[in-house]
């Protein structure tokens, strides 16, 4: 049984993990397109939504964690919630246009 246990905390952790990685993606390409932030850095502004976004997702309650747009408890700050829209719409669109389709399939296939 400890096992089992031991597997889905290694799942979930996984997701979390990737869930960040392609946060992490997302708020690069908005800081390198709006704030004109050299590649592979942030400005102090996107840095603070990363670190405040992996502050949620590492204290999210629920066991498996949902997507945070379909969460019956929306735990970011309204004005981090509104931010973090706004990152995700721009970003989203500019992967698709570069032919990201494989990251919308493995979102919808996934649940999204």
């Amino acid at each position: 049984m400890a096992s089992a246990q031991a597997m889905q905390n290694v799942r979930a952790a996984a997701l979390v993990e990737r869930d960040l990685a392609i946060l992490r993606r997302f708020i690069h390409v908005y800081c390198a397109r709006h704030h004109h932030s050299p590649r592979g850095t942030l400005c102090a502004e996107c840095s603070a939504l990363l670190s405040y976004a992996r502050g949620r997702l590492a204290s999210c309650p629920y066991d498996p964690k949902p997507k945070c747009r379909h969460c019956q408890t929306h735990c970011y700050k309204p004005e981090m919630r509104a931010r973090i829209r706004v990152v995700m719409r721009y970003s989203g669109m500019y992967y698709v246009k570069r032919g990201r389709l494989d990251w919308l399939l493995k979102y919808f296939l996934s649940g999204g």
